[in-house]
């Protein structure tokens, strides 16, 4: 068995993980998170299109709401291409699907006749597809509407986009506890619930610092899982994503087995913790052990010549108040309690003014005052002009009764003239002129760069996630780290040392000082006054002039 704490050799190097170097463009086997709109993220592993697969005569097939996107467009690509969708032929995939509902149909009208037994469906290998692997796959042709966008592997795309296993830790609450555990190039970081692993891809990428070979320390992080099944399909992800050899994700109760490696110490200086009952492993993580201090056989999983740096993942505020009392028997200092409440803001450009149409981005809103006063003006005209018209009618009516009365008789019988006849008439409007701001500006900008830049945040704000506790446990001064101290940095002529003096001999040190600058303000004031004196007899015997 293969020690996890011994380095690699260079023909043991691993592949370098798309977490870590993704390169600028896409390749065959590569993870890429397929982005359908901005909350939307699908991960998805690229494969080669060497023939029919799953029906589709283009290849592998990515089919969305959007349309559908063939692998062999997205290979080859530029990290962040717009990948517009594709008409795709099922060939056989429509076929046996076809075939299926008429066989489920024949079954049913058979009633209580005899079933042949189905043997149970295998993957397929790849001496089993010879005709599809040979074959070459269909050209893609580009559809009229739909695109999406691929993204290269990060843990901030993977976090929105892997499945939830467990709670998640988000982007804005491990990139703050990655800052306050110190977890840099180099670092050793223990994570203890990986959970759906967002965390681990998080803080491997801090850690990293190149992959591990003889004689090369490197970062690391030590996980552990206590869920069986999340931990196999956690080292499952672990391996795809070329990370198990930064990542070694053990199986424990870590209440009870504690954090040590094969009885060695994996020398960590930052830790993470998101279990229900963190102060029940917190007895683990000491310099000594905590129920026998003298016991020299104990192993402490943490750096003895670093400072170690913890951060505890708790929902609710009872767990937080048992975790800060365990850490304060335990020797930890520095106890902090942080709540992360995270906002986006969307910035877009919106134009502004009334002649605009009702696209989305326009503000049918007045630009400035000129404009305003300008629409005033028209509605107040069109205004006179139907009163205007409305007052003229109503003379017509007022003056003479009989003519009315004629009137009225004649579009009657119109009207029932057009009725007998079949006639009807149609009132066209026609449409207004489009507006010359309708149209692109001379200058040639284009219409998504015009307007003004404006920035909204969401209306509602996800308030809490969980609570935060961060703490420090220094490390061990003993008498050989006071003397080696000594030896470094020398006290040569110093009388005295700030900190080592008692309280009562520092007021005596404070009331000497302030005596003495007294007696030498008394001292300065009778030197002046004896010299204002001398000054005065010489005035008074004339010798000076």
């Amino acid at each position: 068995m293969d020690d996890p704490m011994a380095p690699r050799t260079r023909s043991q190097a691993p592949k370098i993980s798309p977490f870590l170097e993704p390169g600028k463009t896409t390749k065959v086997g590569s993870l890429a998170i397929l982005q359908l709109s901005r909350d939307n993220l699908q991960p998805v592993y690229l494969k080669a299109p060497s023939g029919k697969h799953d029906g589709y005569a283009e290849g592998a097939v990515v089919n969305t709401r959007y349309g559908s996107f063939p692998h062999s467009t997205m290979i080859g690509v530029s990290w962040g291409s717009q990948i517009r969708a594709s008409k795709v032929d099922t060939g056989s995939r429509g076929r046996n699907n076809k075939r299926k509902r008429n066989k489920s149909d024949d079954d049913g009208k058979e009633g209580s006749a005899t079933v042949p037994e189905e043997k149970p469906e295998q993957e397929s290998t790849p001496a089993e597809v010879k005709d599809d692997s040979s074959a070459v796959a269909k050209k893609v042709v580009a559809d009229v509407s739909g695109f999406i966008h691929i993204l290269p592997p990060t843990p901030e795309v993977w976090t929105s986009s892997l499945p939830h296993r467990t709670q998640v830790v988000y982007t804005p609450d491990y990139s703050y506890v990655l800052h306050r555990i110190r977890a840099r190039p180099g670092s050793v970081l223990i994570e203890a619930g990986a959970g759906s692993g967002s965390f681990s891809h998080a803080s491997v990428r801090a850690v990293y610092n190149g992959y591990p070979s003889e004689g090369e320390p490197k970062g690391k992080v030590y996980s552990f899982e206590f869920h069986e099944q999340r931990f196999h399909k956690m080292n499952q992800e672990l391996k795809e994503h070329n990370l198990d050899s930064l990542v070694h994700l053990s199986h424990r109760d870590v209440y009870n087995g504690g954090f040590l490696i094969d009885g060695k110490s994996p020398e960590a200086e930052a830790i993470f913790l998101d279990l229900p009952a963190p102060w029940e492993a917190l007895h683990h993580l000491s310099r000594r052990n905590p129920k026998n201090p003298e016991d020299k056989d104990w192993v402490s999983p943490l750096n003895p010549k670093k400072s170690a740096h913890i951060c505890t993942f708790s929902p609710c505020i009872e767990q937080v108040t048992k975790t800060v009392s365990a850490m304060r028997r335990l020797g930890w200092v520095d106890i902090d309690m942080v709540e992360i409440v995270n906002r986006k803001y969307h910035t877009s450009r919106e134009r502004v003014g009334l002649n605009l149409s009702m696209d989305r981005g326009v503000n049918n809103s007045a630009r400035d005052v000129d404009e305003t006063l300008s629409r005033l003006t028209e509605i107040e005209t069109r205004f006179r002009e139907h009163a205007a018209k409305s007052k003229e009618s109503d003379d017509e009516m007022d003056g003479d009764e009989d003519d009315g009365l004629i009137r009225r008789r004649e579009k009657k019988e119109q009207k029932g003239g057009r009725k007998r006849g079949g006639e009807k008439k149609v009132k066209i409007h026609h449409k207004p002129d489009s507006p010359e701001s309708f149209e692109t500006p001379a200058s040639g900008v284009p219409l998504w760069m015009e307007g003004r830049l404006i920035t909204r945040g969401e209306p509602e704000i996800k308030t809490h996630t969980s609570y935060l506790v961060f703490a420090t446990l220094p490390i061990e001064w003993t008498e050989e780290d006071e003397a080696a101290a000594a030896a470094r940095h020398p006290v040569v002529g110093e009388q005295k040392v700030i900190g080592v003096v008692d309280k009562a001999a520092r007021k005596q040190e404070r009331r000497e000082q302030l005596q003495k600058a007294t007696g030498n303000r008394k001292a300065r004031r009778m030197e002046r006054a004896a010299e204002l004196a001398v000054t005065a007899e010489e005035e008074a015997s004339g010798v000076v002039p």
